[in-house]
C-alpha cells in the first residue's frame, strides 16, 4: 500500500481540519453481492500522513468485506457546524500489538471489555485517495440572513464545495 503523505495536496489540509473533531464517521464497505453496508465508527485518529485509523474486531462482517474488496468510503457529518465530508480510499486490516498499544484509549473498553491485549482487537487503516467537502457558514444569524436573502432574491446561501485528490 502506498505510504506517501496525502495531506500536501490542494484542499487536503482543510478537508482533514474539518473532520478532526467529528467524533463518528460512517464507514461504507461492499458485501460479496455488491450491497453497500455502512456502520458508525468512532473517529480514532488521522495520522501525520493522512491515513485514517479505527479499532475493530478482527472477525467481523466489515473486516471480511474489506478482505474481499478494500475500496471503502468514510462519511463525516457535523450539522451543528454545517460541515460534511466524504473520503474514498483503500482499507487494510492490521493486527500489530505495538500499534494497538500506541493508539489505544481507555474509552475503547466500551467495545473491547477485555482490553487492548484481546486477540480480537485489530486496526483498520484507510489510505485516502479522494475526498469532497461541503462547508457552510454555521452561525444562526448567518442561516437566518441566508433564509431571508433566499426568500427575497431566490438565491440560496453559498456553500464551499471542493473535490480533493488525496492520492
Amino acid at each position: 500500500m502506498h505510504q506517501g503523505n496525502h495531506r500536501d495536496h490542494e484542499g487536503a489540509k482543510k478537508l482533514f481540519e474539518l473532520v478532526k473533531d467529528v467524533k463518528v464517521a460512517m464507514l461504507t464497505t461492499a458485501d460479496q453481492d455488491g450491497t453497500l453496508n455502512s456502520r458508525p465508527m468512532w473517529n480514532n485518529e488521522i495520522d501525520k500522513n493522512g491515513d485514517v485509523w479505527f479499532f475493530t474486531k478482527l472477525h467481523s462482517p466489515k473486516t471480511a468485506e474489506i478482505g474481499r474488496d478494500n475500496q471503502v468510503n468514510l462519511s463525516y457529518s457535523d450539522p451543528s457546524s454545517q460541515t460534511y465530508v466524504s473520503i474514498a480510499g483503500k482499507a487494510e486490516v492490521i493486527r500489530d500489538q505495538k500499534l494497538i498499544d500506541e493508539k489505544w484509549q481507555e474509552s475503547l473498553k466500551t467495545w473491547f471489555p477485555n482490553g487492548k491485549n484481546d486477540p480480537e482487537v485489530g486496526l483498520i487503516r484507510i489510505h485516502p485517495e479522494q475526498g469532497e467537502y461541503w462547508d457552510s457558514p454555521s452561525s444562526t444569524m448567518v442561516h437566518l440572513y441566508g433564509y431571508v436573502k433566499a426568500s427575497l432574491t431566490g438565491e440560496s446561501p453559498k456553500t464551499e464545495t471542493k473535490k480533493v485528490n488525496l492520492a
